[in-house]
């Protein structure tokens, strides 16, 4: 089996993408890493089908958001208050003391200043962090890591490992595609290799038989070294994982995923930088208030991410994971009780270092003259500078226009949420 520049193993456990797989010079130890100097980590969901960010974090204050969503607008005596303006979406509360002590930052009227109402265009353009370019073959993600090496004036030297760059699903994402190796990983316990009275997964013996069998010399020189990486998944025994004590992570796809996350970087394999995403954002139709569709998302959203930041415990110092949706949704509400394709949203930022407790974004108002086209929350913050500030003071990508080509960031445009 000859592999050029991805391979994925549909049916396992394991995705691998790169120029060469995983080249042996980035499989080393990562328990060469002390606890005295850990590597910085960021953590990044994406809220796939476009979140509806007004009723997510609510502008109560705000007359006219009222007067526009007579049947699914979050009563004010519903509200999680924030700032005296803004409010929290009820089914939000397990983030709520995240954000009152310091952790949870929001920027609102936040997302891509790119126009399209297409969910495909505008999650690439997001993706790859050049909104309204289509022919960017790169991620974000995997930039940023090329920047902090080029910043680390890493040649071959850096301590690396096939775990630096990781995604929860079946395929490596836009935004991890780069000359970074990146991997996929559906089921961290699903993954076995050969041993020593072993039986290997058929998801790990179709990894084996394809390094084998390759004609490649950069697949057989990466083989051994890759197997390595693989053992040192093993040898951190993800099956007998136990959560942190009184944590309990929802028991559907999100809530695995990123108890998944939290166990891969607490077994110190090396990961600098992780992806997963969640759908059921696309709320048309009977997303309901308090209640009902919505809802439902933002309860197992906030107990999966809340839970997560529990289990990290102490090394929660050293993360920081922030969320983005594509774009957010109509001020009004439309005639199915639901929210059509809408422009800027909000995104949060959580931290162990973030100046949280606070949402930041100039707020360009609800009334009619302010809505972008007569129908939309008006953007005031670029993703890119949330995002760019964070890699930047987190991760040491200093060089902002290699990670975010054309958006002119500066340090003098930073929110200084970090």
């Amino acid at each position: 089996m000859q592999m050029n520049r991805r391979f994925f193993l549909h049916k396992g456990a394991l995705a691998v993408a790169g120029t060469a797989a995983i080249p042996s010079f980035l499989v080393r130890s990562a328990m060469a890493e002390t606890a005295a100097n850990p590597r910085r980590r960021l953590v990044v969901v994406f809220q796939r089908g476009a979140a509806d960010g007004l009723n997510i974090v609510v502008p109560y204050r705000e007359k006219n958001y009222y007067a526009m969503r007579p049947s699914i607008a979050i009563p004010e005596n519903q509200v999680l208050d924030l700032d005296g303006f803004f409010g929290l979406h009820p089914s939000l509360g397990a983030l709520k003391p995240l954000y009152d002590q310091g952790q949870l930052a929001i920027v609102h009227a936040a997302g891509s200043p790119d126009t399209t109402r297409s969910h495909f265009d505008a999650q690439d353009y997001m993706e790859s962090g050049t909104p309204g370019v289509k022919s960017t073959q790169d991620g974000w993600l995997n930039r940023t890591l090329q920047a902090e090496d080029v910043h680390r004036r890493c040649a071959r030297t850096c301590e690396n490992t096939a775990f630096r760059a990781l995604a929860l699903g079946s395929e490596v994402p836009r935004t991890l595609a780069g000359k970074i190796p990146a991997i996929a990983l559906t089921n961290v316990n699903g993954f076995t290799v050969a041993g020593r009275g072993a039986t290997p997964s058929p998801a790990a013996s179709a990894f084996e038989a394809m390094y084998a069998d390759s004609g490649d010399h950069i697949f057989h020189a990466a083989g051994d070294e890759t197997f390595d990486a693989v053992k040192m998944l093993r040898a951190a025994n993800p099956a007998q994982y136990t959560p942190g004590a009184g944590v309990n992570y929802p028991a559907g796809e999100f809530g695995n995923n990123m108890k998944q996350i939290a166990q891969l970087l607490k077994a110190n394999l090396g990961v600098e930088a992780a992806f997963t995403d969640v759908s059921g954002w696309d709320t048309h139709q009977n997303q309901g208030g308090v209640n009902g569709q919505l809802a439902n998302r933002l309860s197992d959203f906030a107990a999966s991410i809340a839970a997560f930041w529990r289990d990290m415990g102490d090394e929660a110092e050293n993360v920081t994971l922030v969320t983005m949706s594509e774009f957010g949704r109509t001020a009004h509400e439309n005639g199915t009780g639901g929210t059509d394709h809408g422009h800027a949203n909000a995104m949060f930022v959580l931290g162990g270092t973030v100046k949280g407790g606070k949402v930041y974004g100039r707020w360009p108002g609800l009334d009619k003259d302010q809505l972008n086209e007569g129908r939309d929350l008006v953007l005031t913050t670029d993703f890119r500078q949330v995002l760019g500030e964070v890699v930047s003071e987190k991760l040491g990508a200093s060089n902002l226009e290699m990670v975010f080509p054309g958006a002119g960031l500066t340090a003098n445009r930073f929110l200084r949420l970090v």
